[in-house]
């Protein structure tokens, strides 16, 4: 059935991939965000900042729809999320 007419509704989840592993397998889920796998740590500091971020969209009275990319971006950078940088193209084409 679909929506004609109607306004779709927008919905944003924020997804964590822990890629190291102590052999426990490591699920956390909230109202806008899923993170999985990563050791204690990682896991962790995953949870930690996922948690910060929704604080500050709280403290914005925003939802994580409800913002921009580039607010978004300050909000992770807030909470010392760094954006990993863009790969150059090899001038030849080819890659190493």
């Amino acid at each position: 059935m679909s929506n004609a007419g109607g306004k779709k509704k927008r919905k944003a989840v924020m997804l964590g991939v822990g890629l190291d592993s102590d052999g426990h397998k490591r699920l956390t889920t909230g109202p806008n965000f899923a993170l999985v796998g990563g050791s204690k740590d990682t896991h962790e500091q995953m949870t930690e900042k996922a948690v910060k971020i929704n604080e500050k969209l709280k403290a914005r009275g925003k939802a994580l729809h409800e913002v921009s990319h580039e607010e978004f971006d300050d909000i992770a950078h807030e909470v010392g999320l760094k954006r990993a940088p863009d790969k150059p193209d090899k001038p030849d084409g080819h890659s190493s």
